[in-house]
C-alpha cells in the first residue's frame, strides 16, 4: 500500500507541474498585455515608465524563465501579492477562501453521496416502479441542467418566493456567529450545488445495483432465506459501489465547476468568487495561484479516490 501510495503521489505532483505551466502559458496566451493591469488609468506613463515597470516585474524576459521564476518562489510559499489587492499576498487570500469552499463543498458532496447512494439502491430495488420513474425523471433532469441555471432557480424559489432560505452571504450581518445561521446560509447553496453530482451518482448507482443483485451469490444469499435487507446491505451494496467510488472522484471537478456559479449568485465568500473577481480583474497572481491551490485538492482527492478503491476491491494488487 506504500508504494502504491507513493507511486500515486509522484503522479499526482507532475500532473500539478503540468497544470501549472499550462495556467502560466495561457494567462501569457490572453488577448491584451499583463502589464494593463498593473497601470492605473489616471495616471499618465511614458515608455520609459512602462519599460522600467516591466523590466521591475519580470515581464520583459523569455516565458521559459518567467515560469520558473515564478516557480521557485511558489515552491517557498510565495505566490506574489495581488494586483487589485497591492497589500495582501496571494497566499493569504487563498486561504482565507479556503475555508468557505471547502465547507460548501463538503456538504454538497456528503449530501450526493448519502441521497444519490439512498437513491440509487431505491431505484435498483424497485425498477420501473413509480419511485423509480420519478427518481430517472430527476436524475435526467438534473444531470441536464446547467450550474448557473439550477442556482437561479433555486435563489428564486426558495429566497424570493417563498422567502424560506436568505439571499446570499455566509453569515447574517450584524449577527454574532453562530452555527444555526451558517447552517441556515448553507443549506441552499449546498442542496443546489449537489444535485448534479446527486443524479450522476444515482444513476450509476441505480445500473450497478442492477448488476449484482442479477448475480449468483445474490440469489443464493436469497434462497438461503437471508432478510432481503442484508442480502442488499451485506452482500450487494459493498459489490455495487466500487463504480460508484470512482465516480464519486471525478464528480469533484464537477463541484469545483459548479461552486463557481454557486458562488457567485449567492455572494459565498469562497474560491469560486475569488477568481470570478480575479478574472474580472484580470489579477494573474491571484488566478494563478487559486488555480493551483484547486489543482492540488483535486488531486490529493483523486489519489484518495484511488486508495479507497483498493481498500474496498481487494482484487486490486497495491504493492
Amino acid at each position: 500500500m506504500l508504494r502504491y501510495s507513493l507511486r500515486r503521489l509522484l503522479i499526482g505532483v507532475g500532473m500539478l507541474l503540468a497544470l501549472s505551466v499550462l495556467i502560466f502559458v495561457m494567462l501569457r496566451l490572453t488577448p491584451g498585455d499583463p502589464i494593463d493591469a498593473y497601470i492605473d488609468p489616471n495616471i499618465p506613463m511614458s515608455s520609459s515608465d512602462l519599460a522600467e515597470l516591466r523590466a521591475t516585474l519580470g515581464l520583459d524576459q523569455p516565458l521559459p524563465v518567467q515560469y520558473f521564476a515564478w516557480l521557485r518562489e511558489a515552491l517557498t510559499g510565495n505566490l506574489g501579492y495581488s494586483i487589485k489587492r497591492p497589500d495582501q499576498p496571494v497566499l493569504g487570500l487563498v486561504v482565507s477562501r479556503v475555508g468557505p469552499t471547502v465547507l460548501l463543498m463538503g456538504s454538497a458532496i456528503a449530501i450526493a453521496i448519502v441521497a444519490g447512494i439512498a437513491t440509487g439502491i431505491i431505484g435498483a430495488v424497485r425498477r420501473n416502479s413509480i419511485a423509480d420513474l420519478s427518481l430517472s425523471v430527476f436524475a435526467v433532469t438534473g444531470i441536464s441542467s446547467p450550474p448557473f441555471l439550477s442556482a437561479l432557480v433555486g435563489l428564486y424559489l426558495f429566497s424570493v418566493y417563498f422567502n424560506w432560505m436568505p439571499s446570499g452571504g455566509m453569515l447574517t450581518p450584524g449577527r454574532e456567529f453562530s452555527v444555526a445561521d451558517l447552517l441556515h446560509h448553507l443549506i441552499l447553496p449546498a442542496a443546489l450545488l449537489a444535485v448534479a453530482q446527486t443524479a450522476l451518482i444515482m444513476r450509476y448507482m441505480r445500473a450497478s445495483m442492477l448488476e449484482v443483485l442479477n448475480q449468483d451469490y445474490v440469489r443464493t444469499a436469497r434462497a438461503k432465506g437471508v432478510l432481503e435487507f442484508w442480502v442488499i446491505a451485506k452482500h450487494a451494496l459493498r459489490n455495487a459501489l466500487l463504480p460508484v467510488i470512482t465516480l464519486i472522484g471525478s464528480t469533484i471537478g464537477l463541484a469545483i465547476g459548479g461552486a463557481i456559479f454557486i458562488e457567485s449568485v449567492f455572494n459565498w465568500p469562497g474560491m469560486g468568487l475569488l477568481m470570478v473577481d480575479a478574472v474580472e480583474g484580470r489579477d494573474y497572481p491571484v488566478i494563478m495561484g487559486s488555480t493551483l491551490v484547486i489543482g492540488a485538492c483535486v488531486i490529493v482527492v483523486n489519489i484518495l479516490t484511488d486508495l479507497a478503491y483498493a481498500v474496498v476491491d481487494p482484487r486490486i494488487k497495491v504493492g
